[in-house]
């Protein structure tokens, strides 16, 4: 197979400065709206890149569960791959590839946890078979096989049968608060627009990339 033929060409209209809103998180917003309306799939979908004390990068992709001027928000085990390697390294980048919208938006910034208030409340809105998901998987551990993971299900189903599933404390949210956001729009003959916004202590300044 001769991957060199499989390309197609940017057919976009102009990304210029005078196009954007001078905070990105209305500039997200604005973008992240027209991916929802448009019906791509999963417009949540991210990319979260991680690294550890060992430096060696893992990435994988979650779904984004809130945005506003503090960053962005996912939810996971606190167990996991991605939450063992924030502990050691809390600088993470975020990818959202709306390609069929010839959009991506890449996004660096440090990972924290929010307050267990919020993941309560958000826990609590989740689809119960989702709750009880919560409690089933070590994540990122090694198991032996489905079957055991299925046992264990029925396990957690029948000790909550009778009431409210529990926020385990082994689980809740992260919040991703940005110092660099960029918004990349695909262009003809690869000569894409791209804008990076970098956080400053009086706001954020804003520069033209070379594609």
């Amino acid at each position: 197979m001769d991957l060199g033929q499989i390309r197609r060409d940017y057919i976009s209209g102009p990304l210029r400065r005078a196009d954007l809103d001078s905070d990105p998180l209305r500039q997200f917003e604005r973008w992240f709206q027209q991916a929802v309306n448009s019906g791509i799939k999963d417009p949540s979908a991210m990319s979260l890149a991680t690294a550890g004390r060992d430096l060696q990068v893992t990435i994988r992709t979650v779904l984004l569960k809130r945005f506003d001027a503090q960053g962005f928000v996912f939810y996971t085990n606190y167990e996991s791959t991605k939450a063992r390697q924030i502990a050691e390294n809390p600088k993470v980048a975020l990818l959202f590839p709306w390609l069929d919208q010839n959009r991506q938006v890449k996004i660096t910034g440090l990972a924290e946890k929010v307050p267990q208030a919020e993941s309560l409340k958000y826990f609590l809105s989740r689809p119960r078979g989702s709750q009880l998901g919560a409690w089933v998987s070590a994540q990122s551990r090694p198991i032996r096989s489905r079957d055991l993971l299925l046992g264990k299900l029925e396990e957690i189903r029948k000790r909550f049968a009778d009431g409210d599933i529990s926020l385990p404390e082994f689980w809740g949210g992260y919040r991703v608060r940005p110092t660099t956001i960029e918004f990349w729009q695909g262009q003809p003959d690869r000569l894409h627009d791209r804008f990076r916004y970098t956080a400053q202590a009086n706001g954020w300044s804003i520069e033209r990339l070379a594609p």
